[in-house]
């Protein structure tokens, strides 16, 4: 079977927004710093979206797809707006970059651009999890410079630092990371250079524009 993606934004759209999870928190809760038009995901709606798109994509190469159980979803792929690329976890990087997310993948070649997002009920938050490395994705708050703040696919365990909501902007089909340990959103550093170009980073008060946004895609086939 040839790989494809799946839009879950066409997804989303069609049917799951309009039937928020039982207790999960509501769509129209936006904190401070959240602009209109960016709805909070539950953990029902990622994690049921399943089934055909009316937006695949072929997808060469190693590609995985697994039953998505109660609490995560399937293997997911991050694709940024403002360059179309798709984030890997660069697990060969040397400390303290080790696991450092960037968007500089053309396609999905296999566990280098393919994620697990997890869904805590406690908390109406999501851990990220890379399966290049089964490691979860922390924000490097402690980090100083241009590296402050950067994703790592670095944690074995899911605290603060891993915990994100994920935004969805029904209009535009996009999506926005929201770290919850400084609340900011994630932001694709388009014009960094070096070993950090295209570099995630939450660093964002709001979602001004394509820096902030994403696509998400359920990796099939």
């Amino acid at each position: 079977m040839t790989p494809a993606l799946l839009s879950l934004s066409a997804l989303l759209t069609a049917s799951v927004l309009a039937a928020p999870a039982a207790g999960a928190a509501p769509h129209d809760a936006r904190p401070a710093g959240v602009p209109a038009g960016w709805e909070r995901v539950a953990g029902d709606d990622l994690t049921h979206i399943t089934g055909a798109s009316d937006r695949p994509q072929s997808l060469p190469g190693a590609a995985r797809s697994a039953a998505a159980p109660a609490d995560e979803s399937g293997p997911v792929a991050i694709n940024s707006v403002r360059n179309g690329k798709f984030t890997a976890a660069e697990v060969n990087y040397p400390a303290p970059n080790t696991g450092a997310l960037r968007a500089r993948s053309a396609q999905v070649g296999g566990a280098w651009e393919s994620f697990a997002f997890e869904w805590d009920e406690a908390s109406d938050t999501y851990a990220i999890k890379s399966l290049a490395n089964n490691r979860y994705v922390a924000v490097e708050k402690n980090f100083t410079g241009q590296a402050q703040n950067t994703l790592r696919a670095r944690s074995t365990t899911a605290g603060g630092w891993e915990r994100f909501e994920v935004y969805h902007n029904e209009d535009l089909n996009l999506y926005a990371l929201r770290s919850t340990l400084n609340n900011l959103f994630v932001a694709m550093e388009n014009s960094y250079t070096g070993s950090l170009q295209y570099t995630l980073r939450a660093r964002s008060a709001d979602v001004t524009g394509s820096w902030e946004q994403f696509d998400l895609y359920n990796i099939v086939g």
